[in-house]
């Protein structure tokens, strides 16, 4: 068991220590294995049970937890949900940890949130109460009136059995009509805090000078805060995981037991979640968060918004980085075909220097890339779109919500006097690898945007794949999904097909 020494910290630059704040007081851990999850620690160690384990991969939201930090700027606070089943306890260092706990420190009366999933009978059996309990709680505290649209998301990472959902969204709709109190930061709704203050100064004398090393028996954990010195660690641990979101990576320890003896944490480098916009190209960092990619990416490419609102769940977009979703090169990962279609490239970085290479060339086999010993992804180089030009995307999968896909395809289109100028289409679900649908494209461009040739590309689609049968398609269902989204396309440019499919079977 850890020791938990709740205190004021003296040295916010010592290593070996991990420092938080939780309920006001500052904590420091020290002899921390760098893999044991924050979940472990609340249940184990604090006894804190509120928080629950369901699925211990990120999926349930049964173990959700907020996390608050400071935003770019130092000035405010950043309040997100997490999964705290895969987020390594380590990384909370310098932020502050909100548990379900947390939210009844007066012992008075129910939280705002609380008060009104009972008023509105959004609990059965409760398992799951708390998790959605902290996903409304960091909605509330993040807009003051959020859409149903807003709502539905905020609640995609918790699975409810018991419910049907429906008393809980009405919770979300009802919980800033509570009675709040006007000294307690907790209960003040979006828009009227009036302790912020206090929690930013907590925070910045925690605030961590240099990095952070914890040695933990034969683990080790490293916390470089420049890209030199995260290349350096590299270059002399070319053994080492880089550790980003640990939305793949904690599984492999919750889930296969996998010993990881040296993890370097990306998340406090600094300018490695920078994202920056020149006349051409987007530029975004490696460790950039999907939360924070996203509303760039999306302001160039307003068609993604289904496909990002699709990936995963905020926890997992909260922490996940867009960087690591490349490195990690799923053939069902989501936001690789669209990035391929969109022809980004990689600046991969090292000790030796930095290189450039196009997505279309980084992945040779299943989850076998470029990336050398030593090597990171520093930042992805999107293209701005150009005029005439739209990128559009499809996910199929078995729930709107949090899935993994059977089909991902992407297509870049650009039509001049009706005919196809060019066209890239990428997909994923069909191949080892997320790629290119070459026979497909070279069969359409130069040809009218006509039925016909929409059949051409049809058939020479079956050319470019050979997909597999599992759990979540069989070969012949992504194949012949993978032709007739095709089709959709075609449809849509052309005004015929207007629906959003988040509408289907939603009402407001």
């Amino acid at each position: 068991m850890n020791a938990v020494t709740p205190k004021r910290a003296s040295d916010a630059s010592a290593n070996g220590m991990i420092r938080f704040v939780l309920d006001g007081e500052i904590v420091e851990l020290r002899d921390v294995d760098p893999t044991r999850t924050v979940l472990q620690f609340l249940r184990e160690d604090l006894g804190r049970t509120g928080t629950k384990e369901g699925c211990a991969e990120g999926d349930c939201g049964a173990c959700t937890v907020v996390l608050a930090e400071l935003d770019r700027n130092g000035t405010g606070l950043s309040i997100r949900a997490v999964n705290s089943c895969i987020q390594f306890l380590p990384t909370l260092d310098g932020k502050e940890l909100i548990t379900v706990e947390s939210l009844d420190q007066r012992g008075t009366r129910p939280h705002p949130v609380q008060q009104a999933m009972v008023d509105h009978h959004g609990s059965q059996c409760g398992f799951c109460t708390p998790g959605f309990v902290m996903s409304l709680f960091a909605l509330y505290k993040s807009q003051s009136e959020p859409s149903r649209r807003d709502i539905d998301d905020a609640l995609a990472g918790n699975l409810c059995r018991c419910t049907g959902y429906r008393p809980i969204v009405a919770a979300a709709s009802a919980m800033y009509d509570m009675p709040a109190a006007d000294d307690d930061w907790l209960r003040q709704p979006y828009g009227s805090d009036q302790a912020t203050a206090d929690r930013v100064e907590r925070l910045r004398r925690i605030a961590r000078d240099g990095s952070l090393e914890l040695h933990g028996g034969k683990r080790h954990f490293h916390a470089p805060r420049t890209i030199d010195e995260l290349a350096g660690l590299l270059d002399a641990h070319p053994e080492a995981t880089i550790l980003a979101g640990g939305t793949d990576i904690g599984l492999w320890v919750t889930k296969q037991y996998r010993e990881l003896e040296t993890l370097v944490y990306v998340g406090e480098v600094e300018g490695l979640a920078t994202i920056s916009e020149s006349d051409t190209h987007l530029e975004i960092g490696g460790a950039a968060t999907f939360s924070d990619a996203m509303p760039a990416i999306i302001r160039h490419y307003p068609l993604l918004d289904e496909l990002f609102r699709r990936f995963a769940s905020p926890p997992i977009r909260n922490t996940g980085t867009l960087g690591g979703n490349v490195a990690n090169g799923s053939p069902i990962g989501d936001s690789m075909p669209a990035l391929m279609a969109a022809e980004a490239s990689l600046v991969i970085r090292s000790s030796r220097g930095s290189r450039e290479i196009a997505l279309d060339d980084f992945y040779h086999d299943y989850q076998v890339n470029d990336l050398r010993p030593g090597e990171f992804i520093e930042r992805i180089r999107l293209p701005l779109p150009g005029p005439g030009a739209s990128l559009r995307c499809y996910k199929l999968s078995k729930r709107f919500d949090q899935d993994i896909s059977a089909v991902c395809a992407a297509y870049r289109l650009e039509l001049e006097d009706e005919c196809v100028k060019s066209i890239r289409i990428a997909c994923g679900g069909l191949a080892a690898t997320v790629r290119r649908a070459i026979h497909c494209e070279q069969a359409m461009t130069g040809q009218p945007w006509t039925e016909d040739t929409i059949a051409k590309g049809m058939a020479a689609f079956a050319k470019d794949f050979e997909p597999i049968t599992d759990m979540r398609a069989s070969a012949a269902y992504r194949l012949q999904s993978g032709q007739n989204l095709l089709r959709r396309l075609y449809l849509e440019t052309r005004g015929e097909l207007t629906q959003s499919v988040y509408l289907y079977g939603r009402h407001g």
